[in-house]
C-alpha cells in the first residue's frame, strides 16, 4: 500500500507543476497578445499622426493641440507597452541589461550581450 500512496502523491505533485506552468503559459500568451496589440495601436497613432500633419501642412492649418494630443497618446501607449514588457519578463524570470536591453538569467551577474554588471549595488 505504501508503494501505491508514492505514486499517487508522485502523481499529483506532477499534476500541480503542469497546471502551474499551463497557467504561466497562458498569462504569458495574453500579455504577448496585449504588446501586439499596443504595438498596433502605437502604428495606427503615428499614421493618423502623420495624416494630419500633412493635412496641415499642405491647406496651411494650424493642428498644433492637435498634434500635442497624438503625442500624449502614444506617449501613454508606450508606457503602458512598457509596463506589459515588465511584466512578461518578470514572468520569465529574466533580468533585463539596463545598458543594451539584453533578456538575461535571473542568476546571471552580466549580461550576456555586452558584459554590463547586472546585479543592483
Amino acid at each position: 500500500m505504501g508503494l501505491f500512496e508514492d505514486v499517487v502523491v508522485n502523481a499529483k505533485s506532477a499534476v500541480n507543476v503542469v497546471g502551474k506552468k499551463a497557467g504561466q503559459f497562458v498569462d504569458i500568451s495574453k500579455l504577448r497578445i496585449s504588446s501586439a496589440d499596443l504595438n498596433n495601436e502605437i502604428s495606427k497613432r503615428f499614421e493618423a499622426l502623420g495624416r494630419t500633419v500633412y493635412e496641415a501642412k499642405k491647406t496651411d492649418n494650424d493642428v498644433s493641440d492637435l498634434v500635442n494630443e497624438c503625442i500624449t497618446a502614444i506617449d501613454d501607449l508606450y508606457e503602458q507597452l512598457d509596463a506589459v514588457n515588465e511584466q512578461l519578463v518578470a514572468m520569465r524570470a529574466k533580468q533585463v541589461c539596463k545598458n543594451c536591453g539584453q533578456e538575461n538569467p535571473q542568476s546571471a551577474d552580466y549580461c550576456s550581450k555586452c558584459g554590463h554588471k547586472l546585479s543592483e549595488e
